[in-house]
């Protein structure tokens, strides 16, 4: 299931879902404001739709045991009614990538940090980053960070940026060699966040889904760059080089 999207914001949440249909997983769940949700069935058909009653992100959906794993921020906002959902959500206990909207939750909010249950993968961007772990002296000083707070909460960090590194909660760094700079364009964390979801609803450890879901996205990026140009692409291409980029390393 992905917990996305929010009035003006459903692009994210078309980009989320486009990815996590490409993963391989059965099925996918999109939970969106129910008065947005035509904007999933016409750009998504494949995937099932949620309606929130809500314009935001204001409660679970009945039956959460029908899910394998979670992905939860892409354009959701930060409602305070988001916030009590979200901590709703954290007591389900499932697999979980946070990212974006729920990054800052986390920041704003950091006991609810506590909560996360065993397994989640963080991938925030520099600017989320220094919100939930504070400014850095330098790169080492800002590793030691990012080190601690895996290690603190049991869970994976995908720090995003060139050569995206993936920190696993005992402290192991690993530095990803695919992707580009055309890559550096809004939408393309939310591919990456319904990719990794669907590969943890697949049954991957959390550590193997970041790696490999960050991997193959940067090697989609790649191919959308030789296909577009690096100033042609844009987030929406690397939905469409997924499929091909993880069949090359099978």
């Amino acid at each position: 299931m992905l917990v996305c999207g929010s009035q003006g914001m459903m692009g994210a949440a078309v980009l989320a879902t486009g990815a996590a249909l490409r993963s391989g997983c059965g099925l996918v769940t999109a939970h969106v404001p129910a008065e947005e949700r035509f904007v999933l069935h016409t750009s998504c058909p494949s995937a099932l739709v949620s309606g929130d009653p809500m314009s935001v992100f204001s409660r679970l959906p009945d039956d959460m045991t029908k899910y394998a794993a979670v992905g939860i921020g892409s354009g959701v906002g930060r409602h305070d009614l988001s916030v009590r959902a979200f901590e709703a959500l954290l007591s389900c206990g499932m697999p979980m990538v946070i990212d974006a909207d729920a990054l800052n939750m986390l920041a704003a909010r950091p006991e609810l940090a506590g909560s996360m249950p065993p397994g989640c993968v963080l991938t925030p961007h520099l600017g989320e980053l220094r919100r939930l772990v504070g400014t850095w002296n330098d790169d080492q000083d800002r590793i030691e960070k990012v080190r601690t707070f895996a290690a603190r909460y049991g869970c994976c960090m995908v720090v995003k940026g060139a050569h995206t590194m993936v920190c696993s909660p005992d402290g192991q760094l690993y530095f990803n060699a695919t992707g580009n700079p055309g890559m550096a364009k809004g939408g393309s964390g939310d591919v990456l966040t319904g990719y990794i979801a669907g590969l943890l609803a697949r049954g991957y450890e959390p550590l193997s889904a970041a790696l490999l879901g960050v991997y193959v996205h940067g090697a989609a990026g790649d191919k959308a760059a030789a296909y577009y140009g690096q100033e042609g692409m844009n987030a929406a291409d690397l939905i469409d080089f997924l499929g091909e980029a993880l069949a090359e390393i099978q």
